[in-house]
């Protein structure tokens, strides 16, 4: 059978199933929704913000926070009338990947979304999609970050978002299939939009997704917070002076001995304070929206989930950037507020997903959940049920061909252990414990006294791989690794 025939077929297959789902889910939730009042949904991801990159959570480090002098206040407010997950991960620390599995509920092997510059495969089933089907109101507002893909979200019937990247100022909108110019800073024109849309459709059950482009490089925040942190530097950690396995280009070289020199000399590290400033400038929009739930007494009634499409490395592992297998890449913040039905102040330290949003969503709107969605509902989590918890989860990147500092790998990740194995590179392999080793500085593959937890890692990453069904896509680069490439010694 031809390739190009298979790939039809499959996306046939797609198309199907999606139609079928929608007429089925509607015909078995027309009861529950006749009984009881809808949930409104508010889903909000910014870009590459590090799941410690809020000042509650600075706060509960104490002595180990690298940044105390952050500030968010408003996402410590969701954190104080919510719920926060200390273990919040995404299973491709990478942007568009990650926000295909928010939508999709499934790994990147699966929905066809491997790296930042293919478009998103609009047959894809998405809870947006089951939504809409079912009656809410769904729009999407400003980043969607899957190559250069323009015309409508899938799922979302009222769309107002940029194309590819962006900009930071005067960025132009793409609003329901016509470009449209505006002004001032993204994602305050981007929360402009979602506040519209919320006071259009107060009567009406609805479920919108919001992407901020915030803090994602190159890092320009609000003015008005440009003089925030002026001067601050960043407290240091051990594995800042431990490079990546796989690398240690001329850039992670020059990043490892500044911080050796700054620990021998016992003193903070200097960072791009913008990114941190972006952060806060993202808060303020957030807090506009908070504001506005309030003003229009939906607060109680809306289901509000705050998170991150993947974590950021600020020197740690001499890394400054995402992709890698590392705590500081896959971990995000994880903030969900339901006051009708959740905890307030409620810190959970169980694993959750990002392939977990969908399911929860889904669930909390009465609506079956497609059985190809590989997440898990949080709600009997939320509700004090942690008899089915996470006791570990698969991670996994595709090497991308414009992109080739990172290599593929596939790893697994218990709460004590994470094992990560480079296919093609053996000698590559990493384990850490994390209960005694949690900056991932001591690798004991090699390590015979370690042999009985290389084993058990392994049998356990294995069938993992075999219950997702884990496979090389066929949508992913085939690039080769190569760290004599000039992309890569920079």
């Amino acid at each position: 059978m031809k390739p190009g025939f298979t790939s039809c077929l499959k996306s046939l297959s797609r198309r199907m199933m999606s139609t079928l789902l929608s007429t089925v889910m509607l015909v078995g939730i027309t009861r529950t929704f006749a009984d009881a009042p809808r949930p409104n949904f508010i889903f909000i991801v910014t870009d590459d913000q590090r799941w410690d990159a809020l000042s509650v959570v600075q706060k509960e480090q104490g002595e180990r926070a690298r940044f105390p002098w952050l500030q968010t206040p408003n996402m410590d407010r969701i954190a104080a009338e919510g719920v926060r997950f200390r273990n919040a991960f995404v299973t491709l620390s990478l942007c568009s990947p990650s926000r295909a599995a928010f939508l999709t509920g499934t790994y990147n092997h699966v929905n066809e979304v491997t790296n930042n510059h293919e478009p998103f495969p609009m047959d894809n089933v998405t809870y947006s999609g089951l939504m809409r089907d079912a009656g809410y109101q769904t729009g999407f507002f400003g980043k969607w970050h899957h190559g250069t893909q323009r015309g409508p979200r899938p799922g979302f019937s009222h769309n107002a978002s940029f194309i590819g990247q962006g900009q930071y100022w005067d960025c132009p909108f793409e609003i329901n299939g016509k470009m449209t110019p505006t002004q001032g800073w993204v994602d305050d024109v981007t929360t402009d939009f979602a506040i519209d849309f919320l006071k259009q459709n107060r009567e009406k059950p609805f479920s919108i997704f919001i992407g901020f482009k915030t803090p994602h490089e190159p890092t320009k925040p609000a003015k008005r917070f440009l003089n925030f942190y002026v001067d601050e530097k960043a407290r240091l950690v051990p594995n800042m002076t431990t490079p990546a396995v796989y690398r240690l280009s001329k850039q992670d070289a020059e990043r490892k001995l500044l911080a050796e020199t700054a620990m021998k000399e016992e003193r903070g590290i200097t960072v791009g304070l913008n990114y941190f400033r972006c952060v806060s400038s993202a808060d303020e929009s957030l807090g506009r929206l908070l504001d506005t739930l309030d003003e229009l007494k939906l607060s109680e009634n809306t289901v509000l989930v705050f998170t991150s499409d993947n974590g950021f490395l600020l020197g740690e592992h001499c890394l400054g950037d995402k992709r890698a297998a590392y705590e500081e890449s896959l971990r995000v913040p994880m903030l969900v507020r339901y006051p009708k039905q959740f905890p307030k102040g409620k810190v959970f330290d169980d694993m959750v997903l990002s392939v977990d949003v969908a399911p929860t969503f889904l669930d909390l709107a009465g609506i079956p959940v497609p059985r190809q969605m590989q997440g898990r509902s949080l709600l009997p989590l939320m509700h004090g049920d942690h008899t089915n918890g996470r006791k570990s989860f698969l991670a996994q990147y595709f090497i991308e061909k414009n992109y080739p500092n990172t290599p593929t790998f596939l790893t697994v990740r218990t709460d004590s252990a994470k094992l990560v194995k480079y296919p093609g590179h053996d000698e590559w392999t990493e384990l850490f414990d994390l209960a005694i080793d949690p900056y991932e500085i001591l690798n004991l593959a090699k390590d015979p006294a370690h042999g009985k937890l290389l084993t058990e890692m392994t049998a356990e990453l294995d069938l993992q791989a075999k219950t997702l069904d884990y496979r090389v896509p066929e949508s992913a680069d085939k690039a080769e690794f190569n760290p004599q490439d000039p992309k890569y010694l920079k």
